[in-house]
């Protein structure tokens, strides 16, 4: 292994770290408010995409009681909420007011400190691509959630699963970016592009952990988005069983690993297991390895926030994913990506 995998950071690259944190924390938050946005079944409550008028919200009563006819036209309150009142209307359209606004918030942080790095020449031609890919991937998250949101307006009363997975699965793609390239300046491997690492062994075990949670997580919004952590709340067993019946029964096969509720939530449960069984093997075969304590105690983060997340999804599961607890652990996913992610950078960056 070589002694000059990484370099002393400059003072710039500090900055600029600092930012990119920043910004993958506030994507973080981004992630707790959709989930509680969802949760508390507020999403819908805002039918139009208006980018610029849509930053403010209604101030007077006349604007208000044009949002809620408007809320009257689609079926989520023909079919669900008939006869809601406008403050039960106004509860659910703040949710999804401030996730809609906590979104430009987090445009609005990246791009501002952007561009004065940019003006003070902190950001070289080698560095200016990947932040720009970051930039584009927010860009494409904004017109996602409408995309998510559009599809609960016409003929559902929610979103569609798979655009919402798609929606959480771009921000966990954004927020993981973020966070690999604030890491890179933080530890000063990415000044004019130096230390580009390569995939060891151990590394790549550790990106298999990375693309696996990533990949659990998409399966979690399937669950939430057909609501089948609400339908089996039995634990170890489900349904009686270990492996129940009853699977297979969509035609056409496929549809079942997406539309039906006992599938859906049985593939949830089962990728648990083979990921701690692949994270717990993994954690082993690293404090045994005898490589430098960074590695180690990531290692260690990355088992304690594995169990912590198990913990949160089995009791949320059993209480029919209370609100409070959905976001938990809707939370601990977004951590335990974040520490395989940093876990993955220090094994990476060690491998040169």
């Amino acid at each position: 292994m070589s002694t000059n995998a990484i370099s002393a950071p400059r003072a710039a690259d500090r900055q600029i770290a600092l930012w990119l944190f920043t910004v993958a924390g506030f994507v973080m938050l981004m992630v707790l408010v959709g989930g509680l946005t969802r949760l508390t079944d507020s999403g819908l409550s805002i039918t139009e995409w208006a980018p610029i008028r849509g930053a403010l919200p209604p101030f007077t009563q006349a604007d208000w009681l044009a949002e809620f006819e408007k809320y009257k036209q689609i079926p989520e309150y023909q079919l669900v909420n008939l006869g809601m009142s406008l403050a039960e209307f106004k509860f659910i359209y703040w949710w999804e007011w401030g996730h809609r606004f906590l979104g430009r918030i987090v445009g609005l942080v990246f791009f501002i400190p952007f561009i004065v790095f940019l003006a003070q020449k902190k950001i070289s031609r080698a560095q200016l691509q990947p932040l720009l890919g970051l930039f584009a991937l927010g860009g494409l998250q904004g017109f996602m959630g409408w995309y998510m949101v559009a599809s609960g307006l016409t003929e559902r009363v929610d979103v569609s699963q798979y655009r919402l997975a798609m929606h959480l699965g771009l921000a966990l793609i954004i927020f993981a970016a973020a966070l690999w390239l604030a890491l890179n300046y933080w530890r000063g491997t990415d000044s004019e592009a130096r230390g580009q690492g390569r995939f060891a062994p151990r590394s790549k075990w550790a990106a298999v952990i990375v693309a696996a949670v990533l990949a659990q997580s998409l399966i979690g919004a399937l669950v939430a988005g057909i609501n089948a952590g609400k339908t089996y709340t039995d634990w170890p067993l489900m349904d009686g069983d270990f492996i129940p019946s009853g699977l297979f029964d969509m035609q056409p096969f496929w549809l079942n690993f997406f539309e039906n509720h006992l599938t859906v939530q049985f593939d949830h449960r089962m990728i648990a297991y083979a990921l701690a069984a692949l994270i717990g093997w993994h954690i082993y075969r690293v404090l045994q390895s005898g490589i430098g304590g960074a590695a180690q105690l990531s290692a260690k983060w990355l088992g304690g926030a594995l169990a912590l997340q198990i913990v949160l999804g089995i009791s949320a599961l059993m209480l029919a994913v209370p609100i409070w607890l959905g976001a938990a652990h809707q939370l601990g996913a977004v951590a335990l990506l974040a520490i395989a992610v940093t876990h993955l950078h220090i094994l990476y960056k060690q491998a040169v």
